[in-house]
C-alpha cells in the first residue's frame, strides 16, 4: 500500500473506465504517492489509533503521461488547487476504512482530471424571433402606458 502501490479491486477497474481524453488510470499510478494520517471527526477509539485519512499527491508538471497541451489546460483550469510547484493535493477522510478512502480520493482525482480536460461547447450566437421581439416591445409599450397613467394631470 505504501509508495503508490494500489490494491487491485474491481471498484477501481470500473472506476477508471476508458476515456479518449485521458490515458488509462493505471498509467498515473506510478506518478501518484499516497500519505496516510489520522482522520479528524467522529469515530470513537478508532479515530485515535488508525490512520484512515488518505492524501493523494501528484506532480502535474513532472507527469510523463500527459501531453504538454493537456498539462497547460489542467494548469489553467486547476490554478487555485495546485501548489506553486505544480503539485496537486487531494484528501479523503469520509470513511473509516483506509482502503475505501484511497478509492474515494482516486475517484476524485480522476473526475477532476476529466473535468479539467473537458472543453466547453462553443456557444452559437442566436437572434430572437420576430414574434418574440414584437411581444417584448408590446409589453414595454403597455408598461410605459401604465406608468404614464400614474402621472398627475395638469
Amino acid at each position: 500500500m505504501k509508495n503508490g502501490c494500489l490494491h487491485n479491486s474491481s471498484f477501481l477497474i470500473l472506476l477508471f473506465s476508458f476515456n479518449p481524453m485521458l490515458p488509462p488510470a493505471a498509467a498515473f499510478l506510478p506518478e501518484i504517492t499516497f500519505q496516510t494520517s489520522r482522520a479528524s471527526g467522529p469515530g470513537g477509539q478508532n479515530v485515535n489509533k488508525v490512520e484512515s485519512r488518505v492524501e493523494l499527491r501528484w506532480h502535474l508538471l513532472d507527469s510523463q503521461v500527459l501531453t504538454e497541451t493537456q498539462k497547460a489546460l489542467i494548469v489553467e483550469k486547476l490554478a487555485g488547487q495546485l501548489t506553486a510547484d505544480g503539485l496537486l493535493l487531494l484528501t479523503a477522510q469520509d470513511d473509516r476504512s483506509q482502503l475505501r478512502n484511497k478509492e474515494i480520493v482516486l475517484a476524485r482525482f480522476h473526475e477532476l482530471l476529466l473535468r479539467s480536460l473537458r472543453r466547453p461547447k462553443p456557444r452559437k450566437a442566436t437572434k430572437p424571433s420576430k414574434g418574440a421581439v414584437r411581444k417584448r416591445l408590446e409589453g414595454k409599450k403597455i408598461q410605459g402606458e401604465k406608468k404614464a397613467n400614474r402621472r398627475r394631470l395638469e
